[in-house]
């Protein structure tokens, strides 16, 4: 069962304590903190180490250097894998206005590292401090551009898809057919590819490559070398695995995580 939360910016009243509250925490080994939602909405910030958000519409992977933007009210679970540092600002809801009203990863310029960081020295934030107030605006200034990362796996609403990603999960490098996966699902497998469609705006080829690219980035993470992550992924060989990472992330594994 999903626990709310009790607001870190309101009083009982429902008035303003606040506009930024910060969370740091260090994870020396994996770790999953259980679904929970907030009345506030939330910047998850990996400065090193990389985090699994899901929810009920999809997962979102936030590597080093990457947030994840959680609307308010949006029931959540967050998995480490592996060591991970994590920061957290939570804003008073609409405090930022340009983002949609719901989950995506962004990359986070190195302005907006430091901000962060430098945000997590204050328990809170008000706009009735002056020096508050200036680290308040330059964070929203820094957010309302910020680019959106194709880091996510949204999930279909239908049962039958539904059931179809729960297949593929339980074993991401499995080789099975979309028409093997159908004869478990109760659907053909033009009704399913045309749910995955229309409900994730993806071709199930797309998403099944996302969720293996995912999986993978989940296993190195965890230390695992290239070659293994390739297989457990479902790939046959490290260079195919490789040239897609390079296609969806613009550059190798060993080089994306030295980056971050």
């Amino acid at each position: 069962m999903s626990h709310k939360c009790q607001s870190l910016l309101l009083d009982r009243r429902g008035r303003p304590l606040a506009h930024i509250a910060t969370l740091s925490y260090e994870f020396d080994e994996p770790h999953v903190i259980p679904e929970h939602s907030h009345p506030e909405d939330q910047l998850i910030f990996a400065s090193k180490g990389v985090m699994t958000v899901r929810t009920k519409q999809g997962i979102w992977m936030v590597p080093p250097l990457r947030a994840v933007w959680i609307p308010a009210e949006t029931p959540h679970s967050v998995a480490m894998s592996g060591p991970v540092s994590m920061r957290t600002l939570y804003l008073l809801p609409r405090l930022v206005r340009s983002f949609p009203a719901k989950c995506f990863v962004l990359n986070v310029s190195p302005l907006l590292r430091e901000l962060i960081l430098h945000a997590c020295q204050f328990p809170k934030l008000n706009k009735k401090t002056t020096v508050q107030k200036r680290i308040i605006e330059m964070i929203v200034d820094q957010l309302e551009p910020a680019d959106s990362i194709p880091l996510q796996l949204p999930h279909p609403a239908d049962s039958r898809a539904l059931r179809v990603v729960g297949m593929l999960l339980a074993d991401p490098g499995k080789q099975q057919t979309l028409e093997e996966l159908c004869a478990d699902c109760g659907a053909s497998k033009r009704t399913i590819e045309r749910l995955f469609l229309a409900e994730t705006k993806m071709t199930f080829g797309q998403w099944r490559q996302q969720m293996r690219l995912l999986h993978a980035l989940q296993l190195l993470a965890s230390g695992e070398k290239v070659t293994g992550a390739a297989l457990d992924a479902g790939y046959g060989s490290t260079s195919a695995f490789i040239s897609m990472f390079r296609r969806q992330l613009g550059t190798t594994p060993t080089r994306y995580f030295k980056a971050g």
